[in-house]
């Protein structure tokens, strides 16, 4: 059998395959949507609430009680303040790229899965669309062996066809939203983190101007 004739072979076969491939990318798809939606939900907090507690720490010189607050905090943003407070000893400098690294780890955490969602949301109209060229060369087909004649089976092979393309763009399109959505979530987060890791920051540079303006009286 020459490469030919394994095409037409496989082309036969229809577009239920695709379908069927289709929604299991969907499954998927939905699963990791609730898991990212569960996992965002339970590392959330009140970061207005976190960042006034962090500066009145700050205001005191209460390093101690900074940390103990962002470490009792399960969130994003508090990981990134924690990682300065751990650093305060090592200077701003140091501080900064402890905050950096924290930054990339979290990012790294809240991304997990996501690109499945972007794979899935870019390719399922295409998978859809593959579904329906394979589908109208098995109507063809069809139509070639009744001799022209529209059958029942004919008219089955058309409408799977047609229902392959919109199962893939409905399965793209809540794939899309979500993928835009947590990435939107992500950067809101890593934003208020970073708000967090800069009042840390400025606490250290004054606290280090002030020693320098002691020494040198």
């Amino acid at each position: 059998m020459d490469i030919q004739q394994r095409m037409t072979a496989f082309a036969l076969l229809g577009a239920g395959w695709v379908m069927w491939l289709l929604i299991a990318l969907s499954v998927v798809s939905v699963a990791i949507i609730l898991e990212r939606a569960y996992f965002f939900a339970v590392t959330r907090d009140d970061i207005d609430t976190l960042r006034k507690e962090l500066l009145e720490s700050l205001r005191r010189s209460d390093l101690v009680g900074a940390r103990k607050r962002m470490q009792s905090s399960s969130s994003f943003e508090a990981s990134l303040a924690t990682a300065g407070l751990d650093s305060a000893a090592d200077g701003p400098a140091a501080a900064t790229e402890r905050i950096q690294g924290e930054e990339k780890i979290s990012r790294l955490r809240m991304e997990r899965n996501l690109a499945f969602l972007g794979t899935v949301g870019n390719n399922a109209p295409f998978v859809g669309l593959l579904g329906t060229v394979l589908g109208i060369i098995r109507a063809f087909h069809s139509l070639d062996e009744s001799q022209g004649k529209v059958t029942a089976g004919l008219m089955m092979d058309i409408g799977e066809a047609l229902v392959a393309t919109a199962i893939g763009i409905m399965v793209a399109i809540p794939a899309v939203a979500a993928f835009n959505y947590y990435q939107r979530v992500i950067k809101s987060r890593l934003s208020r983190g970073g708000a967090l890791g800069g009042d840390v920051i400025s606490y250290l540079l004054s606290t280090r101007d002030r020693e320098h303006t002691a020494a040198a009286e």
